[in-house]
C-alpha cells in the first residue's frame, strides 16, 4: 500500500515533468509548416511555380509567395510582415534590409540575372536603335517602373541617362508601381512602348520586345535572395535551398532568367 502511494505521488512530478516538451513541440512544429517568399514581382510567375513544385513535394509544408516591387516589399518587412525569404531585382534594397539587421548576412546569395528590353504592342516595327526612341514613341508616352524605388524602373534611368535620352523622355514617361505595371500599360496601348525585364516581355500576349538594351548602359540586374533575420527554421532553409537547386534553376529559366554565375 505504502509502495502504491509513493507511486501516486510521483505521477503528478512526471506529467509535469512531460508538459513542457509536448507545449513547446506542437508550436513550434506548426511554425515550421509554413515559408513566406518575399519576392520581386518580376519573379511572379516563376517564383509562384517553383513554390507549387516544392509543396506538391512536400505536401505537410505551404509555400507561400507575396509579390510586389521590390521596394514594397523590402518595407513590408521591415515593418514586421511575416516573411522567411526575400528575392529583390536589386542589389540596394537588399543593402537597405541588410543594414537594418533583417536579414541573415550569411545566407545571402547572388541567384539570378535579368536583362532590360524596350517593349511595344504587337504589329509595331523593331526599334532601330536605342538613339531613335524619341521618334519611335510619336507623340505617346514612354512606361517603366516608377525610378525612385522600382528597380527596373532605376535601371531603365540609368540606361537612358547613359544614352543621352533621359531629360528628353522623363516628362514623356508614365511610371508604373511594378514592372508589370508598367507591362500593363503597354499592353492597354496606354504607352506607346515601354521599358521592362526581358522576363516580363514573355509573358504578355499583348506585346514584343522589339529591342534589347545593351547592359553597358546600366548595372548589372542581379537578383539577390537571403533568409529573413530569426526565420531559419529547418523548413525555411530547405525552402531556400530548393530555390537554389537544379530542379529550380530550370524552372528559372524557362521564365527567361539567368543563374547568376552566367557569364
Amino acid at each position: 500500500m505504502r509502495g502504491l502511494l509513493l507511486v501516486m505521488r510521483r505521477l503528478p512530478i512526471l506529467a509535469l515533468a512531460v508538459l513542457p516538451a509536448l507545449v513547446w513541440s506542437g508550436p513550434a512544429l506548426a511554425a515550421d509548416k509554413t515559408v513566406q517568399i518575399f519576392a520581386a514581382a518580376s519573379t511572379t510567375d516563376a517564383v509562384r511555380t517553383i513554390a507549387e513544385r516544392y509543396g506538391a513535394q512536400h505536401p505537410a509544408v505551404t509555400v507561400r509567395t507575396v509579390v510586389a516591387a521590390s521596394s514594397t516589399v523590402a518595407k513590408q518587412i521591415a515593418a514586421g510582415a511575416p516573411a522567411d525569404i526575400y528575392l529583390s531585382a536589386n542589389v540596394e534594397w537588399m543593402d537597405w534590409l541588410a543594414e537594418r539587421g533583417e536579414i541573415h548576412r550569411d545566407s545571402r546569395t547572388e541567384l539570378l540575372r535579368n536583362r532590360l528590353v524596350v517593349i511595344a504592342p504587337k504589329g509595331r516595327p523593331d526599334l532601330a536603335g536605342m538613339t531613335k526612341l524619341p521618334d519611335y514613341l510619336g507623340d505617346r508616352r514612354l512606361a517603366m517602373g516608377d525610378p525612385s524605388h522600382v528597380p527596373a524602373g532605376i535601371y531603365a534611368r540609368e540606361a537612358l541617362r547613359s544614352l543621352g535620352l533621359w531629360d528628353t523622355l522623363k516628362s514623356r514617361s508614365a511610371f508604373g508601381s511594378d514592372v508589370r505595371a508598367a507591362l500593363a500599360l503597354v499592353g492597354r496601348g496606354e504607352a506607346s512602348a515601354g521599358l521592362v525585364y526581358a522576363t516580363d516581355a514573355r509573358i504578355s500576349d499583348d506585346v514584343r520586345a522589339v529591342a534589347t538594351v545593351p547592359q553597358r548602359h546600366h548595372t548589372p540586374i542581379q537578383y539577390p535572395v537571403a533568409i529573413v533575420k530569426g526565420q531559419a527554421t529547418e523548413t525555411v532553409r530547405d525552402v531556400f535551398a530548393y530555390l537554389q537547386s537544379a530542379e529550380a534553376a530550370e524552372i528559372w529559366r524557362a521564365h527567361g532568367f539567368e543563374r547568376a554565375a552566367a557569364d
